[in-house]
C-alpha cells in the first residue's frame, strides 16, 4: 500500500479551517503532519511552527505544503519549498503575478517536485458535465454574473483590497476558471473597471471578451450585491440554453430539470493533487489569471464612491 502523503498546510485561516483540514481529514492519500500559522493558533497535538522557514529546519516530516496565504506573499513560501524538496499546492490565485507562476513552475521542474494551481470551481459538480455537454454543440453566446457582497464574503480581509489582492476578481476569477474550461478561449476586448475611491481594487467590473470565431462572452462582477447572491453562467448554443448556477453546483441543460449535487470542490482538488504526486507530474494553469491581467491592462477605469466596511 502507497503511504500517505505527509501535508503541511501554511496559513491558517477560515478557507484552511472550512476547506483544507476536512478535505484532508477525509482523503486516505492525506495525512495532515503539521501546520503554519503567525497567529500561533495550530490544530490538536501536531506540530505547528510561526513559520514555513521553521518547519523545514525542523525534523518534522513532510512530503507536500498547501499554500492557504494572500497570494501577495506566496512566491517566496513557494519557492522555498520547492528548494526544499516539497509538493507544493497553490491555493487560488496561484500568485500576485503571471511572471512569478512561471518562474514557480520552473523550479518546480527543475526540482523534480509537483507544483498544483488549484482552481476549486472546477470541481464543481455541474462543470465536468457541462463541458461534455457543450462539446457538441455550436456555442452562441456566453454571460458570467458573479455578484455578491462583500462586507458577507470578505469581512475585514484589507489584503484583498491591495496591489495583488484583486479586489472583485477574488470571486471573479472562479468564474473564469470555470468559462476558461467549459469554452473555446476567448480574450478580452473591452470593459469597465469600478475602483472606490479609498481602494486599490476594483469592486465591480463589466467586461466583454470574444472568442476567435467572433463569439462575445460577457462578464458582470459586482460586490455591492446586497439580498439574492448571484454565481451563474449561461450559454446560448444551437440546440438551446446551458445554465450552470450556485458557482457551479446547479446545471440545467434545455429541456432538463436542474441537476444538483453535493459539493466536492476541494476533495475533488485533493484527490487531483494526490495523482499529480504520485506521477510526479505538475498542474500549473494560468488561463483565469491571464485574462484577469489583461482586464487590469485594457479596461477602462472608472471611481466610485469610497468603500467603508
Amino acid at each position: 500500500m502507497t503511504a500517505p502523503i505527509r501535508v503541511a498546510i501554511v496559513g491558517m485561516g477560515k478557507i484552511a479551517h472550512d476547506q483544507h483540514l476536512p478535505s484532508i481529514a477525509g482523503d486516505d492519500n492525506f495525512t495532515l503532519a503539521a501546520t503554519v500559522s503567525s497567529r500561533g493558533e495550530g490544530v490538536g497535538d501536531l506540530p505547528h511552527y510561526r513559520t514555513l522557514a521553521e518547519l523545514l529546519a525542523s525534523d518534522t516530516p513532510v512530503d507536500a505544503v498547501a499554500l492557504c496565504t494572500p497570494p501577495q506573499v506566496r512566491y517566496d513560501l513557494a519557492s522555498a519549498a520547492i528548494a526544499a524538496g516539497k509538493h507544493v499546492f497553490l491555493e487560488k490565485p496561484p500568485g500576485a503575478t503571471l511572471a512569478e507562476v512561471a518562474l514557480l513552475e520552473a523550479q518546480a521542474v527543475e526540482a523534480g517536485v509537483t507544483l498544483f494551481a488549484s482552481w476549486h470551481s472546477r470541481y464543481a459538480a455541474g462543470v465536468a458535465p457541462a463541458r461534455a455537454w457543450l462539446a457538441g454543440r455550436k456555442i452562441l453566446s456566453a454571460a458570467i454574473v458573479w455578484r455578491e457582497d462583500v462586507r458577507v464574503w470578505h469581512p475585514g480581509q484589507d489584503w484583498i483590497w491591495a496591489p495583488g489582492g484583486l479586489g472583485v476578481f477574488d470571486p471573479g476569477i472562479n468564474a473564469l476558471s470555470i468559462a476558461t474550461a467549459i469554452l473555446p478561449p476567448f480574450f478580452l476586448v473591452d470593459g469597465t473597471l469600478s475602483l472606490p475611491a479609498n481602494r486599490e481594487a476594483p469592486i465591480a467590473a463589466d467586461l466583454k471578451f470574444r472568442d476567435a470565431a467572433g463569439v462575445p462572452v460577457t462578464m458582470d462582477l459586482d460586490w455591492r450585491q446586497t439580498g439574492p447572491q448571484s454565481w451563474d453562467i449561461s450559454v446560448e448554443t444551437d440546440a438551446g440554453t446551458l445554465k450552470l448556477e450556485k458557482g457551479g453546483a446547479v446545471l440545467t441543460l434545455p429541456g432538463a430539470a436542474p441537476q444538483v449535487a453535493e459539493d466536492r470542490e476541494y476533495p475533488g482538488l485533493y484527490a487531483r493533487f494526490a495523482e499529480l504526486v504520485r506521477a510526479g507530474t505538475r498542474d500549473v494553469d494560468t488561463a483565469p489569471l491571464r485574462l484577469v491581467a489583461d482586464a487590469f491592462l485594457r479596461a477602462h477605469r472608472k471611481a466610485v464612491e469610497p468603500f467603508v466596511e
